[in-house]
């Protein structure tokens, strides 16, 4: 675990960075008790925006001893909700049909957390949920240099934009039962990234739906139920992804 203390100090604050001419709004946290750069995760958030859900993954990260950034994929207040998907898919949608808009977005909060005083711009990972894993999923496509991906409950299909030589160590924290993601889909991202030569893990949990990090996750019918055992699994499986990325 790097340098998190019993007496963690943890403080945050927005800031405001740019992809082109769209101003975003990124969520930092850090531990104020460690003195010095440090390594940083950007975290990506779900198709409803950079919401609680993600700044609270940014403070998990600060707990631990690193920088949290919780980047913003749509733009300064711009949000979705949590029971509006018609809304959530037309905020998702022009990065899902455009990877190399979604590179773009996600390179433009890569440079900004490495811009940060408190970083170590040598030492940066990237995690992201739902949408925020095809997110990081595609930083690493785009041969972004940053230690490792992590997607949570992700989307793995790729767009049709050519792959850079994937550096970054890939995990894949997946349920089973994921609609979204079926296990078709998981065996070809399996064959994509054994094809680019990458470090990658999936892991798959059984009996296991959408969104199961998240305990507001309670729809079934739509495919998403939050899965507390599972949960409990991928956050020890992110503990020690980061250990071997940052600490080894």
């Amino acid at each position: 675990m790097q340098g998190a203390t019993n007496e963690s100090k943890t403080q945050s604050k927005t800031i405001e960075y740019k992809d082109g001419e769209t101003v975003l709004e990124g969520y930092i946290a850090w531990d104020d008790s460690i003195k010095g750069p440090r390594p940083a995760v950007l975290i990506a958030h779900d198709w409803t925006g950079r919401r609680d859900f993600a700044t609270a993954k940014a403070d998990e990260m600060a707990r631990l001893g690193y920088v949290g950034f919780a980047l913003d994929m749509y733009g300064k207040g711009v949000f979705g909700s949590d029971d509006d998907v018609e809304a959530n898919s037309a905020l998702m949608g022009p990065f899902a049909t455009d990877r190399a808009k979604l590179r773009t977005r996600m390179l433009a909060a890569l440079a900004a957390v490495r811009g940060l005083a408190s970083v170590d711009s040598s030492r940066v990972a990237a995690m992201g949920y739902c949408f925020g894993g095809m997110c990081v999923l595609e930083l690493a496509r785009a041969g972004a240099d940053v230690g490792g991906v992590i997607s949570v409950h992700g989307i793995f299909a790729p767009g049709d934009v050519a792959n850079a030589a994937i550096t970054a160590k890939v995990l894949c924290l997946h349920g089973h039962d994921d609609p979204m993601v079926p296990p078709a889909q998981v065996l070809a991202f399996e064959q994509e990234m054994t094809a680019a030569a990458a470090d990658w893990q999936v892991h798959a949990y059984g009996g296991t739906m959408h969104a199961f990090t998240n305990p507001g996750a309670n729809n079934p019918a739509f495919g998403v139920l939050f899965n507390p055992v599972a949960n409990h699994r991928a956050s020890q499986s992110i503990i020690n992804f980061m250990d071997e990325i940052f600490c080894a």
